[in-house]
């Protein structure tokens, strides 16, 4: 079964940064599509960015376009969420998840494992 294990989340003011990791335990993680999802008090849990299986496709919802970068790096087993300007409104846990397909996908139920989540806090 494969695990993935979130960290970097934390309270930063707006207008700063952070840089989110999931690392898998599985090798074969190289072989998936990714994504990093949040989700707010009362809110459902919306994908923020997705990366296909190689790294050469990127996803990402309209309110982060120009802010937050997803990357990885397959021989670390690890994905990478890097957030700049962070907004008050980008306050949630999140989380990644791994979906079983080379593709990108942007239904929570297309995602098969995720990880524990990691709580992102902006103050203003």
């Amino acid at each position: 079964q494969v695990q993935l294990v979130e960290s970097g989340g934390g309270l930063v003011q707006a207008g700063g940064s952070l840089r989110l990791s999931c690392a898998a335990s599985e090798r074969t993680f190289s072989s998936y599509a990714m994504g990093w999802f949040r989700q707010a008090p009362g809110k459902e849990r919306e994908l923020v960015a997705g990366i296909n299986w190689s790294g050469g496709r990127t996803y990402y919802t309209d309110s982060v376009k120009g802010r937050f970068t997803i990357s990885r790096d397959n021989t670390k087993n690890t994905v990478y969420l890097q957030m700049h300007s962070l907004k008050p409104e980008d306050t949630a846990v999140y989380y990644c998840a791994v979906t079983w397909g080379q593709r990108i996908a942007v239904r929570v139920s297309e995602y098969n494992y995720w990880g524990q989540g990691t709580q992102v806090t902006v103050s203003s």
